[in-house]
């Protein structure tokens, strides 16, 4: 018997996007900012309205720059951190999330963290152990988010695709197998892994190799397979690759050394199990209320609560 689709969040993407998307004149009625709260429920109920997901988990962050994607390339999120070596994020989206944490255990949607490891790596495991059911019995995967590095999740045959926010949610973008080919050159969500690995990521602090953009990094990898066997190639010295591009790739040897176990996402990470199956109603209807009243969410949480009734219709 199949588990049913599995919609998995990446939760601080979508509040930072609704942070930065809804008004901050949108405020509770003791004036506190809650637009990254509200956008936040809106963008679950419109989600479940779309997508008619069985099960759904809001995966967190429980380290936005793990010491050991820093240890690996200290340049890694850098720019973000700050000399508390905390992220640096505006104080009015810190203060919400809270209210985001506590509306989710109201509703009973799931959210799950691994200590030392991002959402990104959450989202691989728990696509990683989907995957591994047999055939029969798993569900079709959808990750919503806003960050390319999710695209190496790709897989047909595993049924998992991403739902890109970068246009909004009216324009999600579902990326699979085709789509990545189509736009990166491309042949699998593991080669555009190495694509990042060589193009690099300024917002990330990921220097790439210079000189090896997006598709001459494609081209390489179209020609040799993979980040390894480009390595092979450079390393046996092989005629079919340019002086200059041999050279490149030497040069940033201890950058390509370390930079797979930095952009490739842990999908061994330690995430424990999770009630992920969406329900029909809140887990806690007075607390919703309660929330709802304090913060001035009346609106969005009663979009919420119908997306999950209409979607446990199509259950």
């Amino acid at each position: 018997m199949t588990a049913g689709p599995l919609l998995l969040l990446d939760s601080a993407s979508l509040y930072f996007r609704s942070f930065f998307g809804v008004p901050d004149s949108v405020r509770a009625p003791d004036g506190t900012p809650v637009n990254a709260v509200r956008g936040f429920l809106e963008t679950i109920a419109a989600l479940i309205t779309a997508r008619r997901p069985a099960r759904l988990v809001a995966c967190w962050d429980d380290d936005w720059r793990p010491a050991f994607r820093v240890a690996a390339i200290p340049s890694y999120k850098a720019h973000r951190a700050l000399a508390s070596g905390a992220e640096d994020v505006p104080a009015a989206l810190t203060a919400q999330v809270p209210i985001i944490v506590e509306a989710l255990a109201a509703f009973g949607i799931a959210r799950v963290g691994a200590p030392g490891f991002e959402a990104d790596d959450v989202i691989g495991a728990l696509a990683a152990r989907e995957t591994a059911r047999p055939a029969g019995s798993r569900g079709a995967i959808e990750i919503v988010t806003g960050d390319r590095d999710l695209f190496q999740l790709i897989d047909d045959d595993a049924g998992v695709r991403v739902l890109y926010t970068a246009r909004g949610l009216r324009n999600l973008e579902e990326v699979d197998l085709a789509r990545l080919t189509e736009k990166y050159g491309v042949a699998s969500g593991a080669a555009y892994a190495d694509l990042a690995i060589l193009r690099g990521d300024p917002s990330d602090g990921l220097p790439g190799v210079p000189g090896i953009g997006e598709k001459t990094a494609a081209g390489l990898l179209a020609r040799w397979g993979s980040l390894e066997g480009l390595l092979a190639a450079r390393d046996a010295g092989d005629p079919a690759l340019s002086p200059l591009q041999r050279r490149r790739l030497l040069e940033a040897a201890d950058y390509l050394d370390a930079a797979p176990s930095v952009v490739r996402v842990a999908r061994d990470a330690p995430v424990p199990e999770v009630e992920d199956a969406l329900r029909s109603t809140p887990a806690d209807p007075d607390a919703v209320v309660a929330l709802a009243e304090r913060w001035g969410l009346a609106g969005p949480a009663a979009r919420l609560v119908d997306a999950l009734r209409v979607g446990a219709e199509d259950r």
